[in-house]
């Protein structure tokens, strides 16, 4: 197999059970009636091919043109409508209002402050419906902070390899890195190309991410473990927020 992007590398190994626990945590809290659904930062559209495929009218928004191209990929594959829009989700100005907005797999964490966060939520706020729903996910300063410096993971099989490792950030509270380097083997001349990627993530206190989404004038309804099957303990690695615009 080629690999063109680290996109296609990316989606081919991510962990495709997290996506149906996603799908099922929309699914238990938005009625696929309810309205059209906005998938911020919807990455490779995994779950936005599963939320469609469950009658959600969900459209796509990401950054990234080579996300967007596989997500495009995949919906055709499964035979769903999708729409799919380029964007930055600190100026959504360029869309319209939606009944649900979900953004998962940590992206906020991926914004270089709390000041981008809060402009995000503020961006997500005036782009979802009087009574719509927000739902997402972030990572814990226990994440961070215990959990991912340290942390490897490798993967090997007979065309590739993939190493992650993680590091903490000593002046940065609340931050890591994490080194993401694929060894692929193009199958026409049997040589190995590698592809490297360093991702920079942040997260906060949960009094701040609550802070930030009363600024952008939204109401944060609870906030959860496990996909939302658990209460928040010390040692909870992901908060799942469920959040409402009541005006």
């Amino acid at each position: 197999m080629i690999y063109q992007t680290f996109a296609e590398l990316y989606d081919e190994l991510f962990d495709p059970a997290m996506y149906d626990q996603w799908l099922d945590f929309v699914a238990q809290r938005v009625d696929p009636k309810d309205g059209d659904l906005l998938d911020l930062a919807c990455g490779s559209g995994r779950l936005g091919v599963l939320l469609a495929q469950k009658g959600y009218q969900v459209s796509g928004l990401d950054l990234s043109e080579e996300m967007l191209t596989l997500a495009a990929k995949h919906a055709a594959e499964a035979e769903v409508t999708m729409p799919l829009m380029a964007g930055d989700m600190l100026d959504l100005s360029m869309i319209g209002t939606y009944q649900t907005v979900t953004c998962f797999a940590d992206s906020f964490c991926y914004l270089p402050d709390l000041d981008a966060v809060t402009q995000a939520f503020h961006q997500v706020q005036q782009h979802l419906a009087v009574g719509g729903k927000f739902l997402f996910d972030v990572i814990t300063p226990h994440q961070t902070d215990d959990v991912y410096p340290g942390y490897m993971y490798n993967y090997v099989d007979d065309e590739r390899a993939f190493i992650w490792t993680s590091y903490g950030i000593e002046d940065e509270p609340h931050a890591a890195e994490h080194d993401l380097t694929f060894f692929t083997q193009n199958e026409e001349t049997g040589d190995y190309r590698k592809v490297t990627e360093l991702h920079h993530e942040r997260t906060y206190d949960l009094v701040d991410y609550r802070q930030a989404l009363t600024q952008a004038g939204l109401t944060v309804q609870r906030v959860s473990a496990d996909f939302g099957n658990a209460e928040v303990a010390p040692d909870t690695t992901r908060w799942f927020f469920e959040v409402t615009r009541e005006a």
